[in-house]
């Protein structure tokens, strides 16, 4: 179990790291600042910061469905089932926004798979009580914060580097939460981005 989730982890590090090297267009940041006006006239490889986006896109589908595993898992208690669905609904939030930069850029944006795929993909079977929920969250919203800081210096546009810092800082918040309600140690200084 804890194999998989620094797998998992280091999957959704890789992803942004790996992407780093192609950045998304002024076209998209500006669309995901939200200044339509101005992306429509920009230009740039439209074709790889969909890709980006959508390789982003797919890792909130993938949150999403994990804390709704958790939720229908039976192994929440209430309180912490209350938080787990607030998270998701920030997960929410990021997936739209990004759709909303995909189809805004003529690009079609990645489908969510069935809840199935993802417990499969998650070892959802595998988990048995909230503190294996709870540490499966952690891990993947580690890897998130790791995804988006990775993509920061990339930019040339400091617009998506704010964005991004934005996203990471929600998965952060996430995490010292999650870290907290496992009653696990302060992380040392400098865990993130590394």
């Amino acid at each position: 179990m804890i194999k998989n989730l620094i797998e998992q982890s280091n999957t959704r590090r890789g992803f942004l790291r790996g992407s780093s090297v192609a950045m998304l267009s002024g076209g998209a940041v500006l669309l995901l600042a939200g200044q339509e006006a101005n992306a429509a006239g920009s230009k740039g490889d439209i074709a790889n910061d969909v890709g980006i986006l959508n390789v982003a896109l797919g890792l909130e589908h993938q949150g999403i469905n994990a804390y709704t595993l958790g939720a229908k898992s039976g192994l929440l208690q209430k309180p912490v089932l209350d938080i787990a669905l607030r998270f998701q609904d920030d997960h929410k939030i990021h997936r739209d926004l990004l759709i909303g930069a995909i189809v805004k850029l003529g690009g079609k944006a990645v489908e969510e798979k069935s809840l199935e795929v993802y417990a499969k993909a998650l070892n959802a079977a595998e988990l048995k009580s909230q503190e294996d929920i709870l540490k499966l969250a952690l891990s993947l919203e580690l890897g998130a914060t790791n995804a988006y800081l990775s993509v920061i210096p990339a930019f040339k546009d400091s617009a998506f580097a704010k964005i991004a810092a934005r996203l990471a800082a929600d998965e952060v918040a996430h995490w010292a939460i999650l870290n907290n309600a496992l009653g696990l140690p302060l992380p040392k200084a400098m865990l993130f981005g590394a």
